[in-house]
């Protein structure tokens, strides 16, 4: 049987506490959740404080980098004391400064071929901050692997796109069967990123994760949101499984993510 709320705890989470949808039940289920956001950087920074907000109970945070001033223009859970410092270590300050209730792991490490299934199988649900084509490869192949419910989120100048992946219900090679060549997509560097972009499309996957958590609304489960922000858009396009993918179709060939160099071309933990 589940703890009772704290009079703190009643007051902080009131406004989903009297919220039809998510209720006493739904914010018991978030407390007890186990989330690793991979990633802290533009969508991890607005899907980590939303799910602390939330009081989601265990945020682990899994980021190599470190700090830099040009991340301060969009990565907002990071700020000027924590230059030249972990992401992992900075966000973790920021989410308890906010919530105390939410533990914290942070894992300041490239999630590669050799921890990903370790690291993915301690939590619940799996949101995808990375910035790569091979890191969302893995992050997919591995919760797909492991039974994991992936929340993935990834922008690109002015637009970006939010869905769902359920297993059994597709994966992201089945969106993405083939990476773009070397060079066929530009740096962040080089275009750049409208600083609120990343806040549209991390909020989104924390709302998801909430969703997901709490098993309530229509989930972005076969379907990309899509958005613009210069002409201010939502478009929708459905996906199904593939049902020849290496992965998750009828006759699959990866098992294992020691297979992933051989996959499509696409080398990972890079």
């Amino acid at each position: 049987m589940a703890a009772p709320f704290t009079a703190d705890q009643r007051q902080r989470y009131a406004r989903h506490l009297a919220l039809a949808e998510i209720g006493p039940g739904g914010q018991q289920r978030l407390m007890q959740a186990r989330v690793l956001i991979v990633g802290v950087g533009a969508l991890g920074s607005p899907a980590a404080l939303y799910l602390a907000a939330a009081g989601v109970g265990t945020l682990g945070l899994a980021d190599h980098d470190r700090v830099r001033l040009s991340n301060l223009q969009r990565q907002v859970i990071h700020s000027m004391q924590g230059l030249d410092q972990s992401k992992v270590q900075g966000a973790a300050r920021t989410v308890l400064s906010l919530n105390p209730d939410v533990s914290v792991e942070t894992f300041a490490e490239t999630v590669d071929a050799h921890n990903a299934m370790e690291l993915l199988r301690r939590f619940d649900v799996i949101v995808d901050g990375t910035d790569s084509f091979a890191a969302r490869y893995l992050l997919s192949d591995a919760a797909y692997l492991l039974r994991k419910p992936l929340v993935h989120g990834s922008i690109f100048r002015i637009e970006g796109q939010v869905t769902v992946f359920l297993p059994g219900r597709g994966c992201y090679r089945c969106l993405y069967p083939q990476p773009p060549p070397p060079g066929a997509i530009e740096a962040s560097e080089q275009v750049g990123v409208l600083a609120a972009l990343p806040g549209i499309i991390g909020t989104i996957q924390a709302a998801e994760t909430i969703k997901l958590i709490t098993g309530v609304g229509d989930g972005l489960v076969n379907r990309v949101l899509l958005h613009d922000t210069m002409a201010m858009t939502f478009h929708e396009v459905r996906y199904r499984r593939n049902r020849d993918c290496p992965v998750c179709g009828d006759r699959p060939s990866v098992h294992a993510l020691v297979d992933q160099h051989a996959v499509n071309g696409v080398e990972v933990g890079r």
